[in-house]
């Protein structure tokens, strides 16, 4: 889906869940922004604010492209900033500190993921924010949280950090190998986001309940174990790594051409995967008589056995037959093979952002919104913002600020 468009059937004019909700945001790299426009995908307002020049971190990380004014514009920015205005304030200034202060009564939400300590250091805290707007919805995310009681509160953290501090790394490890650092992407960053929209929510449905707003205190960590929660559940049960787990077949299989990925962890799975490979005898074979047999001797009869019977096909194919013999299974997909899967262009996962006029390249794809609602139409989404590109137009319009303050302002460095 080209940004712009809708994206679904819904009737035009069909009203956002989040239509009226004003957030306003600062935030940086991913666990936040991509919090933040969730919101914006259900229909919020979100205002970015930004430093003046350096901008969102994000806008270095790699790979990158530039914006109109030659300024980077990285990967890690351009996946978790559509639909949001940018209004670039130094919070280092104290008269950028008071923008930010003013601006936050006109919101609903305020979001921010520095490290734990520093919105307060900044002057634009929680305390700060609810001095002016006592029922304002406060959202944080940083490492491990603002709690004092935590060893590691001052601790700086990325997503990396916190999923190897889950105990997940340790847990997957195989005998001989050392921990594969960050193996899906963002984990850390995009659980902490879900979970404070989560937060968010929740938190506007009590202050339409009580008029209260509240403190929503969200830490990597902990979002990270809730998603690798068998670490610490089969730990309890005596259970410290996967090795050991006895769950079953959770593994990659080469076929002819491509690999795929099967699920084999009841005992009726295993009979169909052995009877549909030709592999009847693993049935009678006392070796295969518990799910942990099956993981002791995978390496050396099952991954043979079946990779022997997928040798013929493609992944596609060995898929589309063990589906239908009712084994879960799913190619293992490179990155061209999923960009062009026609489940992913059925559900429009993939929205396409066109590179500034005059640039090379293919459109920019971005993962779309993978909550469907029934009664809400989808998008049309807006490309994510130039650094700064809304300042002047958020200031006079929020703020009731003439082109000689603006100036002023810009001038003593309190924008950008």
């Amino acid at each position: 889906m080209q940004l712009g468009e809708t994206s679904n059937d819904q009737p035009e004019g069909t009203s956002a869940p989040l239509a009226g909700i004003r957030v306003l945001a600062a935030e940086q790299m991913a666990a936040m922004p991509f919090g933040t426009q969730l919101l914006a995908r259900l229909g919020a307002d979100v205002i970015k604010v930004e430093h003046p020049t350096a901008g969102d971190s994000g806008r270095g990380s790699t790979p990158a492209i530039t914006d109109p004014e030659g300024r980077r514009v990285g990967a890690t920015f351009l996946r978790n900033n559509l639909n949001k205005r940018s209004v670039a304030i130094d919070l280092k200034s104290p008269e950028g500190v008071d923008l930010f202060l003013s601006l936050s009564t006109k919101f609903d939400i305020v979001c921010e993921n520095f490290k734990a300590g520093t919105a307060d250091r900044l002057g634009i805290g929680y305390r700060a924010v609810a001095e002016r707007k006592p029922d304002i919805v406060y959202a944080s995310v940083s490492g491990f949280g603002n709690d004092p009681a935590s060893p590691y509160i001052h601790r700086a953290a990325y997503a990396a950090v916190v999923e190897g501090m889950s105990g997940i790394y340790e847990y997957k490890r195989r005998e001989g190998q050392p921990p594969q650092a960050n193996p899906v992407g963002a984990l850390g960053d995009i659980s902490s986001a879900l979970f404070c929209v989560v937060g968010i929510l929740a938190a506007l449905r009590h202050r339409d309940a009580t008029g209260v707003g509240q403190h929503i205190d969200v830490a990597m960590l902990d979002a990270t174990m809730a998603m690798t929660d068998i670490v610490s559940n089969f730990y309890s049960m005596g259970i410290p790594d996967e090795a050991s787990s006895g769950v079953g077949i959770v593994e990659t299989f080469a076929a002819g051409q491509g690999h795929f990925v099967a699920q084999v962890v009841r005992e009726h799975h295993f009979e169909e995967l052995a009877k549909l490979t030709g592999n009847e005898g693993w049935l009678t074979d006392e070796r295969f008589g518990t799910r942990g047999g099956w993981q002791t001797y995978f390496a050396d009869v099952i991954r043979p056995g079946v990779e022997s019977w997928a040798a013929s096909m493609t992944n596609r194919e060995a898929v589309a037959a063990l589906a239908a013999a009712g084994v879960a299974a799913g190619e293992s997909n490179t990155s061209e093979a999923i960009v062009n899967d026609p489940h992913v262009a059925a559900r429009k996962m993939l929205v396409a952002m066109d590179r500034p006029e005059g640039q090379e390249g293919d459109p920019i794809l971005i993962p779309g919104n993978p909550v469907k609602m029934s009664k809400t139409q989808e998008g049309p989404e807006t490309r994510v913002p130039w650094l700064g590109e809304h300042t002047d137009s958020v200031l006079a319009t929020e703020l009731g600020l003439d082109e000689a303050e603006i100036y002023r302002l810009r001038q003593a460095g309190a924008i950008g």
